[in-house]
């Protein structure tokens, strides 16, 4: 018996050293995403790494690590492949989909939800791999629309934990609480205080949902490390009154934190998570109006931090907005001679006015005149009407935008005209919703579209999810005609015009950008991310499509090609922030080395340090 431990120890040894040299040598050669080429030490073995999502193969384990992590006899003798774990897992949400008990439709959905999330918490290297693979099907599962209703059902559907919490009571404790992650390096948080989830309001702590699911999608389409992901819910309460009657409810079970009780807790979250973290990026999202704008101006000089619902929906509807401008067949500079009306004035719909004002300006000659000369090319439309200087109380951020009196009253307009009133009139070359609720685009405002003065109308119904569209594209195709552009912020099929016409649905979805921004922020090193860095985010995208696409009425990419996609993204913000000076390199390629790469080698760059679902050869070492 003695000789036999013996024996076990000697050999556990010598495999200890042959990994901590490999180990070693792996150090030694340049850094790559591509876990696979090198060894992970790893300090547990047995059923904790079977139980340990991070580095669990399940019967992908070699034989050799099988006994190198004491696993022989714990799974099953048949080593699998990579693709017959997938095509077993795949066989398996099929029959499930066959005789699924949650119920049709919605909740099928939910069921899929279900079982991608149970595959995340066991095996994520697997998980990815399969999003990667099958991202156009299974976006929509694990992000909008599905994400939605899940965290409607979040408290019930809570098996494990993932991801941090930091919520009121946590207040004093933060700076602390961050090193409770067990990650030394984190990359990118996605953060949400759950006060308007999509369009479905005030979810409170249930948001969480919407957080682990933009970082799963930071993981598929940019290659971000999972190890080096964290989503965050800061819980401040909630408004929402059927979560505070809910015994169920996971969350503080008190009304939201208002003004300087607020901010303090989103201060010292700040604070904590770039303590710990100095290089983290922080995407902010789905905050209420009332705190977007706030937050945003408060930290984005400070931190290295965005907000997706302000600058990513306007990168994303900038892009589709010159997009619509080349299937007009004109060239894209013509875009500020574009009419816009848009319906809804939240965080989404000014921070797209924002961006696309400064876009047209920026075509203009970037100056004070033509920054002047762009904002009269918007009207922008809320609940209570057009909005006008004449407006009481007015939100200031919508401010710059409101139309004067004497100019709209030349045009047969006043404050608060209806949207079919303001189209009627203006016959804008571009219908913009933003507005979250669903139907607003009627047949009476798509009639009134038919007389634009555009020879190709364009109608973006953006909000989310798809029961929040402001009209479907059935409705836009049969009512403006064959020669409409139509996008939306959820998937939509496209519509079969009968004599072999196709009404392409295009989805401005948010994913084509946001991965891209916080990739090419992360290896430019920039400390900030500028509006210049989003403008080149959402003109590369918008020169993605070939003319021949744009001209029969796709302006937006297949999902299918979302690594790519972010690749180029990625790049144009890498050579944005080299081009403003604020790139200061990201590992072994410092600033300087960033100056001297072309746009190829960029391309490459960016490329070698996007993660791939390859599973690591482990080796075990003591702590």
């Amino acid at each position: 018996m003695a000789f036999l431990e013996l024996r076990r120890s000697l050999s556990s040894s010598l495999l200890l050293l042959r990994g901590l040299r490999a180990a070693a040598l792996a150090r030694s050669r340049p850094y790559t995403t591509c876990e696979g080429s090198r060894p992970t030490i790893v300090h547990k073995r047995s059923v904790d790494i079977l139980h340990d999502p991070w580095f669990n193969k399940g019967t992908a384990f070699s034989m050799t690590e099988r006994d190198r992590l004491d696993l022989r006899g714990l799974l099953p003798p048949n080593v699998f492949t990579t693709q017959q774990q997938i095509d077993r897992f795949m066989a398996d949400l099929k029959r499930f989909q066959v005789s699924a008990r949650d119920g049709p439709s919605d909740t099928n959905a939910l069921a899929k939800w279900r079982i991608l999330n149970r595959l995340h918490d066991r095996n994520e290297t697997m998980y990815y791999k399969v999003l990667i693979d099958n991202i156009e099907e299974y976006a929509p599962i694990v992000y909008t629309p599905t994400v939605g209703l899940a965290c409607q059902n979040y408290s019930g559907l809570y098996r494990r934990p993932r991801g941090m919490y930091f919520s009121a009571a946590d207040r004093g404790e933060m700076m602390s609480m961050v090193y409770n992650w067990p990650a030394d390096q984190v990359d990118m948080i996605v953060v949400t205080d759950g006060s308007r989830i999509l369009g479905l309001g005030d979810l409170g702590v249930q948001g969480i949902g919407i957080s682990i699911g933009k970082l799963d999608l930071y993981v598929a389409a940019a290659g971000i490390n999972p190890q080096r992901v964290l989503p965050v819910m800061i819980d401040v309460g909630t408004n929402n009154e059927k979560l505070l009657k809910d015994p169920l409810y996971l969350g503080l079970q008190q009304h939201r934190l208002d003004g300087e009780d607020y901010l303090s807790v989103i201060d010292e979250f700040m604070e904590a998570v770039f303590t710990r973290w100095p290089n983290v990026i922080v995407q902010f999202e789905d905050f209420q109006s009332k705190w977007a704008f706030k937050l945003l101006q408060r930290c984005r000089d400070t931190y290295r931090m965005f907000n997706d619902d302000v600058q990513g929906t306007a990168g994303v509807a900038i892009a589709g907005l010159l997009g619509a401008v080349r299937a007009q067949g004109r060239p894209m500079i013509d875009f500020p001679k574009q009419k816009i009306v848009v319906a809804g004035a939240g965080s989404a719909g000014i921070g797209v006015v924002n961006a696309a004002r400064k876009t047209m300006a920026r075509m203009l000659g970037n100056n004070e005149s033509a920054f002047e000369s762009a904002k009269s090319q918007f009207w922008v439309v809320d609940a209570m009407g057009l909005i006008t200087e004449e407006r009481a109380n007015i939100d200031p951020e919508a401010l710059p935008f409101a139309r004067k009196i004497k100019e709209v009253g030349h045009q047969g307009l006043r404050e608060g005209a209806s949207l079919v009133e303001v189209v009627k009139k203006v016959k804008p070359d571009v219908l913009l919703g933003l507005s979250a609720v669903g139907g607003l685009f009627s047949k009476e405002v798509l009639e009134a579209l038919k007389d634009s003065s555009s020879t190709r109308p364009a109608i973006f119904a953006m909000s989310n999810p798809t029961k929040n569209a402001e009209c479907t594209p059935p409705e836009a195709f049969s009512i403006v005609g064959d020669h409409a552009i139509f996008a939306s912020g959820s998937p939509f099929c496209d519509v079969n015009l009968g004599n072999g016409k196709i009404g392409h649905s295009n989805q401005g979805n948010n994913m084509y950008l946001f991965p891209g921004i916080g990739l090419g922020t992360l290896l430019s090193g920039a400390r900030v991310i500028s509006d210049g860095m989003l403008q080149a985010a959402a003109e590369c995208l918008a020169a993605y499509m070939k003319d021949e696409e744009v001209l029969n009425g796709i302006i937006y990419p297949s999902i299918s090609c979302i690594r790519d996609i972010t690749k180029e993204v990625a790049a144009a913000v890498v050579r944005e922030a080299v081009a403003e000076d604020l790139a200061e390199g990201y590992r072994d390629m410092d600033a300087r080395e960033l100056r001297s790469l072309s746009k190829e080698e960029t391309l490459v760059y960016v490329q070698k340090n996007m993660w791939n679902p390859i599973y690591p050869t482990l080796v075990y070492k003591m702590e």
